[in-house]
């Protein structure tokens, strides 16, 4: 744009109200990146910079009061001639840097002390940086290499990807949530063998195991049937297609709090705790955290971000990596602080709008995702499960999905658990930052990478019926014939075991005088291009009697099963009880007398309670303990101890 045609523009230009939003935000910020794409002779150089300057007469006026806005014709001839001269001293060296300069832009718009003051917008900042040749160099998406070229990938599927907010609230001696525990999470910890005894050459190739095996406790004969999650994707061939990735960050008050303590305690009250009380913040962990994810972003992958407390705000617009002075964006990432409210939803509405113009982009070539950093306790604007649900359940009909991590031991896996059973979504928890770092070097390209889409098996066996699935968010939504799953990752696969790679079916005899053995499974399945495949199987087994197993991988997947399945019931019970077994102290006292009733908490804000285990289940554990190890034992995976451990400490006395 030429000099002359910028101060046409800029007479006649209308200035708006004094109202800063984030669509104001977006204009800005888009203006600048609008027209650098021509490097080679400075030709977008001009528009950018007269745009960041325009931008700066625009705060400038709207922060008049209503009272002094007579005064805008004289204070933008002012500005006018301020800006000519601004040009002539900062255009000529930018003109003049070669094809070899590629400038960057710090298109952070947020100052967190005062977000709507548009005098405190930090606003664009144009940067430059050298190339060492003559082009711009963009890298492929990561392609994991290093690993034998015949190892293919496995899959794994949606929803929790550990169970780490279970193990972190034992460690700290709270009663985990029943969700806490979930059957996908635990597998999602270990490698199976998944019984593929045949090569797969397409994207997903299910194979089936089968067990029989007695009740630990009531001796009753069970029958198992796993779904081994096959690929046949090579390791060296994947890689993930660009991104377009939001990140929204909880800067609600709740996340000031120690990242191993409650925030709504002793009765739903804030609880002032001491620096070495609080150890780590969680919002300090949740920022290490986004770090970690930046680091894995790619010159053409895209990223904004969204922050949200009472309100959301847009702290960065969706633009390319490689243009964005990523070092001044991860330096505002750190300073930010929390406080206020938990509006998750303003969060939800504002990251949706940022891909407005990206939900139509070719699923072959581009990935859409938010990832959501929180700890999951919304308690203004909508909160309601339906509304959550349905916003994602929106998005991932125009192809954008969504991870959730969670922050702290009161991260509300009640709440994540149940809206993350949405087409592609996942969820992981942060406890130890550094661990969370290096397990995104090894995942996150699984982690953005949806491929099975809308899988369902159907079993066809006269006398037989699905009675329960374990290993899938989704296992509420089966019947007598018919197994569903929304979503399946791609998993890493190490020495023929893939990790997370079961889904256990428990099946039951509808007929005992039943005398047909085979089993006709049909699997159909869409791609991520809409295309559907459809795969048809019979399994016959031959009146096998307990203890009987396929292969080590159905065993593991019995033995954690039978694990979780205790615990939760545990968990369960507890609460169901806890006016019973839990000590309370009145409100009212002698000391302090009949004090205001505190605020009660909302839907989602979690309250802990100390750990217990009632003097039954002790016993029933110390019983478990012993088959645990034996099957451990037998199995021969030395990480089964982690749980044994738990088993351990839970039965003590």
């Amino acid at each position: 744009m030429e000099e002359k045609d910028f101060n046409k523009k800029l007479d006649n230009l209308e200035l708006p109200d004094i109202e800063i939003t984030s669509h104001r935000h977006k204009l800005r910020t888009d203006l600048l990146a609008s027209e650098y794409a021509n490097k080679e002779n400075g030709a977008g150089v001009f528009t950018k910079v007269s745009g960041w300057l325009k931008d700066r007469i625009d705060i400038a006026v709207n922060s008049l009061t209503p009272r002094r806005l007579s005064l805008k014709p004289a204070l933008v001839t002012a500005l006018a001639i301020a800006l000519i001269i601004s040009i002539s001293v900062v255009i000529p060296p930018l003109v003049n840097q070669t094809h070899e300069t590629l400038v960057k832009i710090d298109d952070w718009t947020l100052n967190q002390y005062d977000p709507l003051d548009p005098n405190a917008t930090s606003g664009a900042t144009i940067v430059t940086c050298t190339q060492a040749g003559s082009s711009i160099n963009i890298p492929a998406p990561t392609v994991i290499v290093g690993l034998p070229p015949d190892i293919n990938i496995g899959l794994a599927t949606g929803g929790a990807m550990d169970i780490n907010n279970f193990r972190e609230n034992i460690a700290n001696d709270y009663l985990p949530l029943p969700t806490d525990m979930t059957y996908e999470g635990l597998f999602y910890d270990y490698y199976f063998d998944t019984g593929q005894a045949e090569k797969c050459d397409d994207l997903f190739c299910p194979s089936y195991s089968f067990a029989v095996t007695d009740d630990p406790f009531s001796g009753e004969t069970e029958y198992y049937l796993s779904v081994g999650l096959n690929s046949g994707i090579k390791e060296n061939d994947f890689q993930r297609k660009k991104l377009n990735l939001v990140i929204v960050l909880d800067i609600s008050g709740s996340m000031s709090s120690g990242f191993g303590k409650y925030y709504y305690d002793h009765y739903g009250e804030k609880v002032e705790l001491s620096e070495e009380e609080q150890g780590m913040e969680k919002i300090e962990a949740a920022k290490e955290a986004v770090a970690a994810l930046l680091g894995n972003l790619e010159n053409d992958d895209r990223f904004g971000m969204v922050l949200f407390d009472r309100q959301a705000y847009l702290a960065k617009p969706l633009n390319l990596v490689g243009e964005t002075d990523m070092e001044a964006i991860e330096e505002h990432i750190l300073e930010i602080e929390a406080d206020g409210g938990t509006n998750l939803y303003a969060g939800m509405e504002m990251a949706t709008d940022l891909f407005a113009d990206l939900t139509s982009a070719d699923q072959s070539e581009y990935e859409n995702r938010i990832i959501f950093l929180t700890d999951a306790m919304p308690n203004t604007g909508e909160t309601g499960e339906d509304s959550f649900s349905g916003r994602l359940e929106q998005n991932a009909e125009n192809h954008l999905y969504s991870t959730f991590i969670g922050i702290g031991v009161d991260f509300n896996s009640e709440l994540v658990e149940s809206i993350t059973k949405t087409r592609g979504a996942n969820y992981y928890s942060v406890h130890a930052p550094e661990q969370f770092k290096e397990r995104m070097d090894d995942e996150f390209e699984y982690m953005v990478t949806p491929l099975v889409f809308n899988l369902q098996l159907t079993l066809e066996a006269e006398g037989w019926e699905i009675e329960k699935v374990y290993g899938s968010p989704e296992a509420d939504e089966a019947t007598g014939g018919l197994m569903k799953i929304n979503t399946l990752f791609p998993s890493k696969s190490v020495d023929g075991e893939t990790k997370g790679g079961l889904v256990l079916l428990k099946l039951k005899r509808t007929a005992e005088d039943n005398k047909d053995n085979s089993l006709v499974l049909k699997v159909s399945y869409e791609d991520r291009n809409g295309n559907q495949k459809n795969i048809e199987a019979t399994v016959t087994f031959n009146n096998e009697e307990p203890e009987y197993f396929a292969n080590d991988g159905i065993r593991k997947g019995v033995l954690l099963t039978r694990y979780a399945d205790l615990v939760k019931n545990w968990l369960v019970d507890e609460y169901e009880h806890t006016h019973i077994s839990y000590l309370w102290e009145p409100k009212v006292n002698y000391e302090d007398g009949i004090i205001i009733p505190p605020a009660t908490l909302g839907q989602w804000e979690r309250q802990s309670l100390p750990l217990y285990v009632s003097p039954p289940y002790r016993d029933l554990f110390r019983q478990f303990s012993q088959y645990f190890q034996g099957e451990a034992e037998a199995i021969g995976d030395a990480t089964l101890a982690q749980e044994l451990d738990i088993l351990e400490l839970l039965s003590s006395e």
